[in-house]
């Protein structure tokens, strides 16, 4: 027994000396990558258990700091530094001393020097210093467990484009725990954000506690149902509710505070309020009942703006949400209001009479009124010494004259803001809408509202683009939102969020001039071991296969490009057969030329990846001259109209750019096949999303010509409006004649008049998305 003591002691000691001669090397290339990093060829800086914290005497927030890193440090490698206040003038060695300067010109700026004998992260503000210590934590890597750190030496001088660099949170349409809320926190801390914007109330749920307002939680925080789905007809039956205290928001305040990170509440007015009506019916139009909205969408019961009572609601309000919440901005909305119940209530049209709101070519008095309703509170905020936020829609009408605009409906509206000297917040649901799919292959995805939002194309954004030099002064800063009806778990939360956060991360901070996305992949895989190694949910779709199918018209061929972040062996195959190491390997892009089943996969020690596939058909029309009398939506016109005859068909994402969307009008293409041509056959297809407002086709006709100019009708197939509004999915249509010669082929797909009785949109236009043509 005496003996195997010895012998487990002796073991206990070579591990032990095993783990402090382990050594592991950090890396400065993080996200968001620092605008300036200067390696020097002096020996490194050892991070070990015995390196000190130091911070200057008497100064609070850097203590914090300096605890804040030596907890950092411990989630890596196991060891805590010690932290130690110094006075002015004193040298400590071995250590890593955080202060203060002066002299570096930006508030959140740093300076960040490492030499063999200890490292100074310098800030002109705590703040600054505070984004140092976020570079050198993940500079070590998340996994360095009893290493000594290898820390190179150099100089890091750093500083963020943008002062606002936020993130959303939609407690609205599903609530969220306060520590979870908290966890979300520091994500944004870890990602260099310094703007929480609490979204609060929603029409499915008021979720902060109003003192002077009880019920506003007592009842406006609970909904009976929720439908299931995208709006079905079906509901689960099942309460759902909650809402924070006021004492847990302030904690949730203080939380952020210390990570430098300010909470922007929304109260979002005067749309978006059914769960306040629920609770005080006298405060609407129409005086109710109403109900805790258990549905998504937009509703026509907004508050009353003609009521006195209301304006004093929201004042009230205000009161008690400017005590709770120190930002300078509060979020008051604006969005989505629709101005029916305006237009008929007695009350709202004596205040447009009384205060002279009048109509003009572009606006309504209605609009005038809304208008009317965020000046006011714009002007009450004001008398506090606060500032409002509103969603870009703010503009239609009078916009409150010190408004900051926040810009959601793609980028046009951030830019007529700065163009009219608002400042402006970019958040274009085109490229920072998280609730949006990340990937095009959407069934094996956790459920989304639809759209199609890549980490490229976040990482794409630009927020001063298209503007002129005093107008990019007007825009402060970037957003990403994640709106949640769809989203009822945290888990699928850090889902839609992480890795995109990332992409945004540099969008914010770094130039432009030095945003590479291949060299961000790289360093994305570095910082994903820390989402993995605390436990976050985070989407992997980075590691897959990037595909491009573009047409190649000159050659009738579509290319296939391929490529990974890593560079890993690619294999492919054309007949449908699923690829392996004994398939053709990728190498170059490949043109296809003929009908195929395209599969592909990435093989890596570890295993392979998702196998992509594409059945690419050829057809008479495929590749074939194509001219649209009437254009698709700007929004959605994607490659254009050689989209119709890729020989590729859409799957059910409307946004991938597979599909072409058209409002307003019928499609009508005409094909040129090249020469006179036997044909007998026209099919096509559309996709059907009614709760995106999107209808399928009415009808079909098709004409042939032999000089483009003399048409002659050869078939006509009329098809029922569809009826059912919950309908989604893909709908092919097709139509067979006699065979006739002709080289042009006339084709006019008819799109659905309006939308159906019973739909939210009833009465009004729909898109209508249309996909490859086929000629046979």
């Amino acid at each position: 027994m005496r003996k195997l003591n010895h012998a487990l002691l002796a073991g206990a000691l070579a591990l032990a000396c095993a783990s402090c001669t382990a050594e592991k090397e950090a890396n400065y290339q993080v996200i968001p990558l620092p605008q300036e990093v200067s390696l020097t060829q002096g020996n490194p800086f050892k991070l070990n258990e015995n390196v000190l914290i130091a911070y200057p005497e008497n100064n609070a927030l850097l203590q914090r700091n300096a605890e804040f890193l030596s907890e950092y440090i411990q989630q890596a490698t196991n060891y805590a530094p010690k932290t130690k206040a110094i006075a002015a003038g004193e040298q400590v060695k071995n250590a890593i001393v955080l202060g203060l300067d002066p002299g570096i010109a930006n508030k959140e700026g740093y300076v960040l020097t490492t030499t063999p004998e200890g490292i100074s992260i310098n800030g002109q503000t705590e703040n600054g210093v505070f984004y140092g210590i976020q570079t050198l934590r993940k500079s070590i890597p998340a996994e360095a467990k009893g290493a000594t750190v290898l820390i190179p030496a150099g100089e890091i001088k750093d500083e963020p484009r943008f002062s606002y660099r936020g993130m959303h949170l939609d407690v609205g349409r599903h609530f969220f725990p306060k520590e979870f809320i908290k966890k979300y926190i520091d994500l944004l801390a870890l990602h260099n954000m310094n703007t929480f914007h609490w979204h609060l109330t929603e029409d499915q749920g008021w979720r902060i506690e109003i003192k002077k307002y009880p019920k506003l939680t007592e009842i406006g925080s609970q909904r009976s149902r929720t439908v299931i789905g995208k709006n079905t007809q079906e509901y689960d039956n099942t309460p759902y509710g909650g809402f924070y205290t006021q004492e847990e928001a302030k904690e949730i305040v203080k939380y952020a505070q210390e990570r430098y990170i300010t909470v922007i509440p929304e109260i979002d007015l005067p749309g978006h309020m059914l769960a306040a009506l629920a609770a005080y019916p006298e405060l609407g139009c129409t005086g109710g009942p109403y109900e805790v909205c258990p549905r998504w969408g937009v509703f026509e019961d907004v508050l009353c703006i003609g009521n006195d009572k209301t304006m004093q609601f929201l004042e009230d309000v205000m009161s008690e949400i400017i005590e709770i919440f120190p930002s300078e901005y509060v979020h008051i909305g604006g969005d989505e209001a629709p101005r029916d119940r305006w237009k008929e209530c007695p009350k709202c049209q004596a205040r447009i009479k009384a205060e002279g709101l009048k109509a003009d070519k572009n606006h309504t008095a209605e609009d005038r009124l809304q208008s009317y309703c965020m000046t006011r509170i714009e002007k009450f905020l004001n008398s506090k010494g606060r500032r409002i936020i509103g969603w870009d829609e703010i503009l239609e009408g009078d916009v409150a004259p010190n408004a900051t605009v926040m810009s959601w409906r793609g980028a046009s509206g951030g830019i007529k803001a700065a163009q009219m000297g608002h400042d402006v917040i970019m958040t274009p649901n085109t490229y920072c809408y998280f609730d949006y799919y990340q990937t095009a292959d959407t069934k094996d995805e956790p459920l989304g509202i639809g759209g199609y939002v890549p980490i490229e194309k976040v990482y794409s954004l630009d927020p001063t683009f298209d503007l002129n030099e005093e107008q990019k002064k007007h825009i402060i800063g970037a957003q990403a939102n994640l709106w949640t009806e769809y989203i009822t778990t945290t888990e699928h939360v850090e889902y839609m969020v992480l890795p995109r956060m990332a992409a945004l991360a540099e969008v914010q901070w770094t130039q432009p001039e030095k945003k590479d996305f291949k060299d961000f992949t790289k360093r994305l895989a570095r910082l994903m071991k820390f989402y993995q190694r605390d436990g976050f949910n985070y989407a992997k779709h980075v590691f897959d296969l990037k595909v491009d199918f573009t047409p190649d018209v000159a050659k009738k061929a579509v290319v296939v490009t391929l490529s990974t972040i890593d560079d890993a062996p690619i294999y492919y195959t054309l007949d449908g057969t699923e690829p392996t190491t004994a398939s053709l390997k990728y190498t170059e892009p490949v043109a296809i030329t003929e009908t195929a089943d395209f599969q592909a996969v990435v093989i890596r020690p570890e295993g392979k990846s998702k196998v992509v596939n594409k059945k690419i058909s050829f057809n008479k029309a495929t590749y074939c001259p194509i001219e649209l009398t009437f254009q698709p939506s700007e929004k959605y016109k994607f490659g254009g109209a050689i989209t119709l005859v890729d020989g590729m068909k859409g799957n059910d994402s409307y946004a991938t750019g597979a599909w072409l969307g058209f409002v307003g009008g019928d499609v009508e293409a005409i094909i040129d096949l090249g020469q006179e041509t036997k044909i007998k056959r026209v099919a096509t297809n559309a996709i059907v999303d009614m709760s995106a407002w999107i209808m399928g086709s009415t009808g079909l006709v098709v004409s042939v010509s032999n000089d483009n100019k003399e048409f002659r009708e050869v078939a006509v197939k009329d098809i029922p409006a569809e009826t059912n509004i919950d309908k989604k999915g893909v709908e092919n249509y097709e139509i067979t004649f006699d065979p006739v010669k002709a080289r042009y082929v006339k084709v006019v797909i008819k799109r659905s008049p309006a939308l159906p009785k019973g739909h939210a949109g009833e009465g009004k236009a729909a898109y209508m998305f249309i996909d490859e043509i086929e000629v046979d």
